[in-house]
């Protein structure tokens, strides 16, 4: 899918209109630049660290078609994406799209990019009817004034993770029940 207009000759990468951005679907040859925008949104939300996958990884999860993300190009040049996975919802009792990632570059933002990003999403999943769903930190303002906009419902939840090692040492930690062995 891809979504474009005539570039206009006062447009830059930093300082782009939404017409002349370009957005389609990442192919596993995209995979570098994936990386590349999701350790600059890891710097910007102080969670460098967290980011483990390699861009082997990347052109893996790319290939599968329940992967999606999105690129937002200006003149060739990267600025932001979107990027979701289809997953099984139990208690819809189907399919639905969680969103992982939003992001643009900084000298991109507030110039539509974002909208177009979400758009683009949306139109990929709309013959299906999808639900997408994503969370956003807490302390993202401006993130959940942007989500309102497009109409989107806001509510609060904690997001609970267990990692191998924690319920390892839970399971260790447990009394044995004799009852069942």
């Amino acid at each position: 899918m891809t979504t474009t207009a005539p570039p206009t000759s006062s447009t830059s990468p930093t300082n782009p209109t939404p017409g002349d951005v370009t957005i389609r679907r990442a192919g596993v040859q995209d995979a570098g630049t994936v990386l590349a925008l999701m350790h600059e949104l890891a710097e910007h939300e102080d969670s460098a660290g967290a980011v483990r996958c390699t861009e082997d990884d990347w052109r893996r999860m790319l290939a599968n078609r329940s992967v999606l993300v999105l690129l937002a190009h200006l003149d060739d040049h990267p600025v932001g994406y979107v990027s979701g996975v289809r997953q099984l919802n139990l208690w819809i009792g189907g399919d639905l799209l969680a969103m992982d990632d939003l992001y643009v570059r900084p000298g991109a933002r507030s110039s539509g990019v974002g909208g177009r990003l979400m758009a683009a999403l949306a139109e990929a999943v709309t013959s299906e009817r999808l639900v997408i769903t994503w969370g956003a930190r807490e302390d993202n303002e401006a993130g959940h004034r942007f989500y309102r906009r497009i109409g989107a419902s806001l509510r609060t939840k904690v997001v609970a993770s267990w990692s191998p090692h924690q319920y390892a040492a839970y399971l260790d930690a447990r009394p044995t029940d004799r009852a069942t062995r």
